[in-house]
């Protein structure tokens, strides 16, 4: 089976959403000031992000999908909400705390910017993994809507960049995103233009990689944007 180009663009969009769009919504929540709009709008993000792995899943493993395989959805999906629900907390905390060095400070750092990235970021790479993994290596003798796809993994590529540097897990995410493309070309190039997460991934982590280089080239390291002024 190949994922369908419509789920896979619904799901770049969905993405790219609920990465970007949260640290643009910092006003105050009128019915509840204490937190922000972006509070409001992340809460929906494992309602919509975990129910589209699952159609990229179900599309992809329709043939050979056992309880292996879906323990390990199960596992991700469960490691992807932790992470994102504890990053949610910890940082709608932290804007309320603001700056400082106590103790509670540095609990509430430690959950917001290392354990919860790490956890959700871990979990984000080991979907594509999963998905990747259960391809069936026969070509479907389908092609690949490279308008869609093409796009759909620019978008990817571009709001896993900015999910991974400004989390700060680049020692996780930059490696990750070089093997993925590494196994693609060397096991599944010649599934590039069959299947649609194929080529998906393989552009989306690409251009993840070429914004990684680009950045490293014009820092001299891998700051995080709000270290640099730029949100």
């Amino acid at each position: 089976m190949t994922s369908r180009s419509s789920v896979v663009l619904a799901f770049a969009l969905a993405f790219a959403a609920f990465i970007i769009m949260p640290a643009l919504l910092g006003k105050p929540f009128p019915p509840y000031p204490l937190m922000h709009w972006g509070d409001i709008f992340d809460l929906f993000a494992p309602l919509v992000i975990v129910p589209l792995y699952w159609l990229l899943f179900r599309d992809t493993t329709r043939a050979t999908r056992g309880i292996t395989a879906t323990i390990a959805f199960l596992l991700l999906a469960s490691l992807w909400i932790e992470g994102h629900g504890m990053h949610l907390s910890a940082n709608s905390i932290s804007n309320l705390l603001g700056p400082g060095s106590s103790a509670t400070h540095n609990l509430v750092h430690f959950y917001d910017e290392v354990l919860s990235h790490y956890l959700w970021h871990f979990a984000i790479i080991g979907f594509s993994v999963l998905l990747l993994f259960h391809i069936n290596s026969s070509p479907t003798g389908e092609s690949v809507n490279w308008t869609l796809i093409a796009l759909s993994a620019i978008l990817y590529g571009f709001s896993f960049f900015l999910a991974i540097n400004e989390g700060g897990t680049v020692p996780l995410g930059l490696p990750a995103a070089a093997l993925i493309v590494l196994w693609i070309v060397f096991s599944k190039r010649r599934l590039v233009g069959k299947h649609n997460l194929v080529g998906f991934f393989l552009v989306g982590y690409a251009v993840a990689i070429a914004l990684f280089l680009g950045w490293y080239l014009y820092w001299g390291g891998f700051p995080e944007f709000s270290e640099v002024g730029i949100i």
